[in-house]
């Protein structure tokens, strides 16, 4: 049925509009707490909100100077619609005309309307005949559905039952397991022919046989037992291997399920025995097991497999030698994958490991492939093993090779990380983690290298990433905050600009700086969206000291790496500068010299310049062409690295002389990082450089504590 909606003679007034919004509220409340209906709340509110409409509408009509009695048509049809809704049966009746008996006459619309309440009582026993009316034909119309629906399953009963006797003998015919009919006493009253082959037998020569009979006679009191708790009742299914005897004496060995079927009286009837020949399936389920153990491309034992034995041979390892652990993974292996081809990638793996079984014949050692390129090597030491620093060198010896592949001579390198006899007891999973760790730092340095697990060195690199992965929590307490420093002029200490620093206030540990900050975000990758919450805190008060104070020289930012180096820069700081208001001119962000080769950072600093922002060449000094990007990029200020100016040996320095000059010839100006003392700011002041940082011109300090010396600027 339809929606009924209201078509009322006149809009109502803003207090009937109220009164008729509460009063179906309420009665949508309490009809969904009595009664099922197939609509959400919403969707009732606005259902109701129509039929108490139409219902107040047709009340209004009645009004007129002849008294014309109201008509009850639209009641009825609202009784009708409200059986329609769904579930909705007596008790949603007696709800409905106890709200609209009382909510009806106290609406402000019908306050001045004489004889309401006799107008009120009429609607609603249209309403409850019209309801009673559709109430009715429903039941009617279920009634006749449901005659129809018992006639079609009677027929359909009688139709699958004979389509399921013929699905049974098609399953027992064609079936690949052998199946038998059982009698009660044993003897076998059908044998299909999958059965029959796999006792020898010809097709039909099993029925009449007795099942015990075919059975090995050191099983066959068992099976009858089992078979005797079947029919006892104990069981409901059985399931065990059993041996069959063939009719040429030889021995199979199957899976052997039996259940019981019953009579039409529930009482016990026939055994149905499926038969499974087991020799396949236990050959599938070794083989499953040993790839469940082993990687499917080197053969090789896998993770799993290898962190059991691992956990068996610190048991058994020999007090005087203990064992050693070696983390291997092949260097530029994904250099090989993204030129020629993972085909090519696979097949040196399974070179890799060849030479490794080849390295290791000689020991007890188990190898195994972890994932990807990495692989582990556990050696039980005996009195001949040979030193680690022979057996890595074995390794890359046997890499260093040529090894060629569709035409392609590959010869590459491994690096290791080294557990070498490790603490009696000690948990197999961090021992794996002490070797995963280690080889981390071992590929720190260089490629091809191998390092020995360091105890003190591992607990620091736990600290740092226990506050590195903490950093994220941290930020949004509250405990990391920007701090301001001053640029300042080398030759009157004025302020020229005003940098951003990162500071975290740690509660319980000793607060971190802008540098050691940095460095944890950038190894977590939380460097994108806390650099961005930077430039924005920057911007904003960058914008507010130049409207509130009037201070007006540059905001400096330095970037990341990795925040040059994202694609979407340009549109950060565009957003940044919208929403901000700090005009582009008065924004200066450094852009590290080491990450230009990066892909797509020349193309950031180009946008940057293009959108007037001031842009910085930072760490300068230190790479061979930081002259050249200077001349070929729209830089015209660079910061010399504050390594080099905390070089203990920076007031002999003949090339830190030289720097100077050149980087006035191009036409750039010259910051300088990291001065400390009067001695320093007064080398670089001789020297000809202009602007300068650090704690010799100011400490990052909050903005309050800035305001008055950058009114002064």
């Amino acid at each position: 049925m339809p929606m009924i909606e209201p078509q009322p003679d006149q809009p109502a007034a803003p207090d009937a509009d109220r009164g008729r919004t509460r009063l179906t509220r309420k009665w949508a409340y309490l009809l969904s707490g009595v009664t099922v209906v197939s609509l959400s709340r919403e969707e009732l509110d606005v259902e109701l909100g129509g039929l108490l409409g139409m219902l107040c509408d047709s009340l209004h009509r009645g009004d007129s100077p002849h008294r014309t009695p109201p008509d009850l048509t639209p009641a009825e049809r609202i009784g009708a619609r409200l059986v329609a809704l769904g579930y909705v049966g007596e008790p949603g009746l007696r709800c409905t005309l106890e709200v609209l008996g009382k909510g009806l006459p106290a609406l402000p619309e019908f306050q001045a309307v004489p004889g309401v309440a006799d107008r009120v009582v009429a609607a609603l026993g249209a309403l409850s005949c019209g309801f009673l009316l559709a109430h009715e034909r429903s039941v009617l119309d279920q009634q006749e559905i449901m005659h129809l629906s018992l006639l079609k399953a009677v027929r359909d009963a009688q139709w699958n039952l004979k389509q399921s006797e013929a699905r049974f003998e098609e399953v027992v015919t064609s079936s690949a397991s052998g199946i038998a009919v059982v009698a009660l006493d044993g003897r076998i009253v059908r044998a299909n022919a999958a059965l029959a082959e796999m006792l020898g037998h010809p097709v039909g020569e099993l029925a009449g046989s007795v099942l015990y009979d075919v059975v090995h006679p050191d099983s066959v009191e068992v099976l009858r037992d089992t078979m005797m708790a079947l029919l006892d009742g104990g069981k409901e299914r059985i399931r065990q291997s059993e041996r069959l005897l063939r009719r040429d004496g030889d021995v199979v060995r199957i899976s052997l399920t039996a259940s019981l079927l019953r009579d039409a009286e529930d009482r016990p009837s026939h055994f149905v025995v499926v038969i499974e020949d087991g020799t396949e399936l236990m050959l599938l389920q070794g083989e499953l097991s040993r790839q469940a153990l082993h990687d499917v491309l080197t053969g090789l034992p896998n993770r799993q497999y290898f962190g059991t034995h691992l956990e068996t041979a610190l048991r058994r390892a020999d007090p005087a030698y203990g064992v050693t652990l070696f983390h291997v993974d092949l260097d530029a292996f994904g250099m090989v994958c993204n030129s020629l081809g993972r085909r090519v990638g696979e097949q040196l793996l399974v070179h890799f490991a060849q030479r490794l079984k080849a390295v290791m014949a000689r020991e007890k050692a188990m190898i195994a492939r972890f994932h990807s390129d990495e692989f582990g090597i556990l050696i039980e030491n005996t009195e001949s093993t040979p030193d680690i620093d022979t057996i890595v060198r074995a390794i890359n010896d046997e890499l260093a090779e040529p090894f060629f592949v569709d035409g392609h001579g590959l010869a590459l390198s491994a690096s290791a990380g080294v557990v070498h006899r490790p603490a009696k007891g000690i948990d197999p999973l961090e021992l794996l983690r002490q070797a995963d760790q280690t080889l981390w730092r071992a590929k720190e340095r260089r490629r091809g290298q191998w390092k020995v697990f360091d105890r003190e060195a591992d607990a620091h690199d736990r600290r740092t990433q226990a506050v590195a992965v903490g950093m994220a929590g941290a930020w949004e307490h509250g405990e990391i905050g920007v701090r301001y420093r001053p640029m300042a002029r080398l030759a009157d200490g004025e302020a020229a600009g005003v940098e951003a620093r990162l500071h975290w206030n740690r509660p319980v540990d000793t607060a971190l700086s802008h540098e050691c900050c940095v460095e944890l975000a950038e190894s977590t990758g939380l460097v994108l969206p806390l650099g961005d919450w930077v430039l924005r805190a920057a911007g904003r008060q960058g914008e507010w000291w130049r409207q509130r104070a009037g201070f007006g020289l540059p905001m400096v930012a330095a970037l990341t790496g990795h925040q040059v180096a994202d694609e979407a820069l340009g549109t950060r700081v565009t957003r940044l500068l919208r929403d901000t208001g700090l005009p582009p001119g008065q924004l200066m962000l450094g852009v590290p010299a080491g990450a230009l080769p990066v892909s797509g950072v020349i193309e950031n600093v180009t946008a940057l310049a293009d959108l007037g922002v001031r842009v910085m060449l930072d760490e300068f000094g230190l790479g061979p062409d930081d002259l050249r990007a200077i001349e070929e990029l729209p830089v015209d200020i660079v910061r010399v690295d504050r390594r080099l100016a905390e070089w203990q040996a920076w007031s002999d320095s003949t090339f830190l002389g030289a720097l100077v000059p050149l980087v006035r010839q191009v036409g750039a100006t010259l910051v300088v990082d990291g001065i400390h003392t009067e001695d320093q700011a007064n080398w670089w002041r001789t020297a000809g450089a202009e602007l300068a940082t650090g704690d010799y011109f100011g400490v990052a300090r909050p903005p309050a504590e800035l305001a008055g010396q950058f009114a002064r600027a």
